[in-house]
């Protein structure tokens, strides 16, 4: 009786082995069909394609521009600053002969005001008559714990995370749906939302950013779903930590100073976060062939798939990493349960 038993459980186990060897390799095989799917399907930005790039002047929004001047684009850089942007056309125009001022448009504006939002489309229709590429990455970064954050933050991240995709958006939408697609290009136009793995999984210390990269991937992943079938892609891209020089230009709550040192160092280490540069070629790539979503960094997508399969569990994990690694509130008390009072 027990070597039957044993035998049981013996072929059990090779069963469950060889069962698991081949759902791995039917997904290897799923994931390479789809690559090489991908790679058949992918056209390049066509030559006088219009592309609009909203924090376009450094960083991540600036690789990006640099990436799309491989061709002869004409180029919609947005941003806060004016010399910034004709800094970034300085450069640009240097790096890449085949462009020339009349490629550019620089927009200078605060895109949290969604007049300006709707401003920076009308102009850009009229400037140049079509987008064929609308890259919404401008963002600002909050980082401390929640005692610390006000409303206005919240409501801060929300306006540029989430308001400001969608005004731009909504603005674009009845022209990208009239127009016919460049020639050489199957599609009318591509909309590209640079979202976060902080909009698939909360980030203790990042709540407002969190709040507004979630609000962010739901309207890009429905958008995606609504708009595919009538010639417009839409990419959601969901970067992990990258070193874009962003983290420079954070704003820091609760100890500024514990908060910069840890926020700084995840986002400068190479091998725990990618370079804008390469993220940008990632993303350019996700465009040409028309991906609906993309996962910068392993950790990132490792993070949110885990995520996804034991939401509980992340976010137990991430309880432990706020209490016994990240800086505490200031000025807020101690509200721990080991500390509080007993009663009599």
């Amino acid at each position: 009786m027990k070597n039957t038993a044993k035998t049981m459980l013996v072929t059990a186990g090779v069963s469950s082995a060889i069962a698991g060897s081949a759902l791995v390799g039917s997904i290897a095989a799923i994931a390479a069909i789809r690559a090489a799917a991908r790679a058949l399907c992918s056209q390049a930005v066509p030559e006088g394609a219009v592309v609009v790039i909203t924090g376009g002047s450094r960083g991540l929004g600036y690789e990006l521009a640099c990436r799309f001047a491989h061709r002869h684009v004409r180029l919609v850089l947005a941003a806060r600053d004016r010399a910034e942007l004709q800094r970034a056309q300085e450069t640009l125009i240097a790096e890449h002969p085949h462009l020339a001022p009349e490629d550019f448009y620089l927009f200078s504006a605060d895109l949290m005001d969604p007049g300006e939002c709707r401003r920076l489309i009308s102009e850009t229709l009229s400037h140049f008559g079509r987008i064929d590429v609308l890259v919404n990455n401008a963002g600002v970064i909050d980082v401390g714990p929640v005692e610390n954050q006000t409303a206005e933050t919240f409501e801060r991240a929300l306006r540029i995370y989430y308001v400001a995709p969608l005004t731009t958006i909504l603005a674009a939408l009845p022209h990208l749906l009239r127009q016919t697609p460049d020639p050489g290009w199957k599609r009318r136009a591509a909309i590209v939302n640079i979202a976060s793995i902080g909009g698939k999984v909360a980030v203790p210390h990042l709540l407002p950013y969190c709040a507004g990269k979630f609000a962010l991937v739901g309207f890009s992943e429905g958008l995606h779903a609504e708009l595919r079938h009538k010639g417009i892609r839409v990419t959601t891209v969901c970067p992990g930590l990258m070193r874009t020089g962003g983290e420079d230009h954070a704003t820091f709550t609760g100890q500024p100073h514990k908060e910069e040192k840890w926020f700084k160092f995840s986002a400068k280490t190479p091998g725990l976060s990618a370079s804008a540069k390469c993220a940008a070629n990632r993303i350019y790539s996700a465009v040409v062939s028309g991906r609906a979503e993309l996962t910068i960094t392993p950790q990132a997508w490792a993070a949110a798939r885990f995520h996804g399969l034991c939401p509980e569990t992340s976010q137990y994990a991430a309880s432990l990493v706020n209490r016994y690694i990240l800086p505490d509130a200031t000025g807020t008390g101690d509200y721990s349960i080991a500390a509080a009072p007993q009663k009599a």
